[in-house]
């Protein structure tokens, strides 16, 4: 176990990396220019990566396949996102799904 001024040292260092990291972005905003391919190419890699992570984390658990429910409900929620009803719509509809499916049974 690591001891308590190792810990503080530690969080105190990925801190001022993460305030560091952030404020990168604004300071050499001015400085770096991107072509509008670069752009394009970025602005697509976020699509993708949101993407990965919707799919990982409502498909899968614990290195296993979540069953029919979970993925039922973003579905539901995607569907929802896309006719452009209100998040607290979209949240509660995904949650309903998910667990009037687990209620009858489709784990």
């Amino acid at each position: 176990m690591t001891s308590s001024p190792t810990l503080v040292l530690a969080t105190a260092v990925l801190g001022a990396g993460t305030f560091a990291f952030r404020l990168a972005g604004p300071v050499l905003r001015t400085r770096v220019t991107l072509s509008p391919r670069v752009e394009r190419l970025m602005a697509t890699a976020v699509v993708v990566l949101l993407a990965a992570l919707v799919a990982t984390s409502s498909l899968t658990e614990s290195h296993s396949f979540t069953g029919p429910a979970r993925p039922a409900g973003v579905a539901v929620a995607a569907l929802c996102a896309w006719r452009k009803a209100p998040f607290v719509v979209v949240v509660v509809a995904a949650a309903a799904t998910t667990a009037l499916l687990r209620l009858a049974g489709v784990s």
